[in-house]
């Protein structure tokens, strides 16, 4: 089955103008178009694109993204470089993670707090400083 920019970038939660983009930029080196010139995307395009956004939205760069594509393209000669890009990409996303849940309990300490006035009165006086 194939599926239109439209239907892809709906799916996905882009802009076509977003999908348009990593195209330009190189990031979806296996979309192949129609008579017209329209982008055509298969399901293993799906995937692709997928892979694109997870990488995108934790935080890889669209330049460092690009090498990522430009290795896939040249074959299984590669493989050893993705998989260390992967691994330290992979190191980074569980900081980000770590760093999340120390900020996230801070945030539900104040809320433990906001949900008791009497301790709230306690702790800060009626001034809260941060």
């Amino acid at each position: 089955m194939n599926y239109t920019i439209n239907k892809v970038a709906n799916k996905f939660g882009l802009s076509v103008h977003t999908l348009r983009y990593y195209d330009k930029e190189g990031l979806m080196p296996f979309i192949e178009r129609d008579k017209s010139g329209n982008r055509v995307f298969s399901e293993t395009d799906l995937n692709w694109v997928a892979m694109v956004c997870c990488l995108k939205d934790t935080g890889m760069s669209i330049k460092a993204i690009k090498q990522y594509a430009d290795w896939c393209t040249q074959g299984m000669q590669t493989i050893d470089e993705r998989k260390m890009m992967l691994a330290a990409h992979r190191k980074q996303v569980l900081k980000q993670i770590d760093d999340l849940k120390k900020n996230l309990e801070l945030i539900d300490s104040k809320i433990e707090i906001y949900e008791n006035p009497e301790l709230a009165q306690k702790l800060y006086g009626g001034l809260e400083k941060p």
